[in-house]
């Protein structure tokens, strides 16, 4: 169901900020590109790679989207790294399935 915007006083109607249903959707298609691979990567390494947009709240979802991601099969996690700040993440690889459905493809 969508939900109508409603116009402002002066008649314009505002520019409606992505929720993260529509980023998910948007980013979905690198992250299965990686998977497919089998390679080993961060999700930074996609989202730089791809230049990808950041999500709405970007220090919750992008783990939010590894957890779906690894949550419906695409993803598992294979060890951790760092980011150019020093943060420590987690690297992921495609699974079995994901690497199966490139080559079917």
């Amino acid at each position: 169901m969508t939900t109508p915007i409603q116009p402002a006083l002066d008649g314009s109607i505002p520019v409606q900020e992505n929720n993260f249903e529509t980023w998910v959707a948007q980013v979905r298609p690198a992250f299965e590109q990686a998977a497919a691979t089998g390679r080993e990567f961060a999700s930074w390494h996609i989202k730089v790679d791809a230049e990808l947009p950041d999500p709405p709240n970007p220090k919750s979802q992008w783990g939010a989207l590894m957890h779906r991601f690894n949550e419906e099969g695409l993803v598992e996690a294979v060890s951790f790294t760092t980011t150019r700040d020093g943060s420590g993440v987690r690297t992921w690889r495609g699974t079995r399935t994901a690497r199966t459905r490139r080559a079917a493809a």
